[in-house]
């Protein structure tokens, strides 16, 4: 299973709720070009040709989510427990199943699983908005920055397997160990793993729902 998520498909509002990260009715031109979301619409180039591949491939499926879908092969369950408003649900499925996430020549700042594990730990959600052949709709549990992810790779030293192939480093971290990592270190520090830049929008939202709590 690899993410395909679509991003073209997001669109901002003029309004919406408070504390959301988001500049509400800056994306007006930017929402002139949002395109519809479709089963058929190719992964975004960010989540690298291996999810375009497999999402191409001969028997795999796809999620619906209109931003956040995921495609896998023999995954049709897991792939189902997505909603709109649990995006990240297949990664429970796959902790269940005691599933491994899979790092091919990039490091935890694009470890889709450790927003899941955020979202175990009660770190704070937002709000997106997406294109959908129903209109626009809300897409709740919407995950924060990951920006700060890497700090999190000495935690899972014990755990991680890794291996050289030629230029690149694939790592394989079992997500039952993953999740325990990342609830046991916000638990310690609400603040853990977020980015340290000082207009960074999301982290400054989950700072500051720490210090309202």
């Amino acid at each position: 299973m690899a993410p395909t998520f679509t991003y073209k498909t997001m669109v901002i509002p003029e309004a919406g709720p408070p504390d959301n990260a988001l500049t509400y009715g800056s994306g007006k031109d930017a929402n002139r070009m949002a395109e519809v979301f479709s089963p058929g619409m190719p992964a975004d180039r960010m989540m690298g040709v291996v999810a375009e591949a497999l999402r191409v491939r001969a028997g795999a499926q796809r999620s619906m989510h209109p931003i956040l879908s995921f495609a896998g092969l023999n995954a049709g369950e897991i792939l189902g427990s997505q909603t709109v408003g649990e995006p990240l649900m297949p990664f429970r499925k796959l902790i269940d199943d005691d599933g491994w996430v899979l790092l091919m020549g990039v490091d935890q700042t694009v470890d889709t699983g450790i927003h899941y594990c955020e979202r175990l730990a009660g770190r704070k959600q937002f709000v997106r908005w997406a294109l959908t052949s129903k209109g626009v709709v809300p897409c709740p549990g919407w995950p924060g920055c990951s920006d700060g992810f890497d700090a999190l790779a000495p935690h899972l030293d014990r755990v991680l397997r890794k291996v050289e192939i030629g230029e690149g480093v694939v790592q394989a971290i079992p997500l039952v160990s993953l999740a325990d990592t990342v609830c046991a270190l916000i638990k310690a520090d609400p603040l853990a793993l977020l980015c340290g830049r000082e207009d960074c929008p999301r982290c400054n939202a989950v700072r500051t729902s720490v210090v309202v709590q």
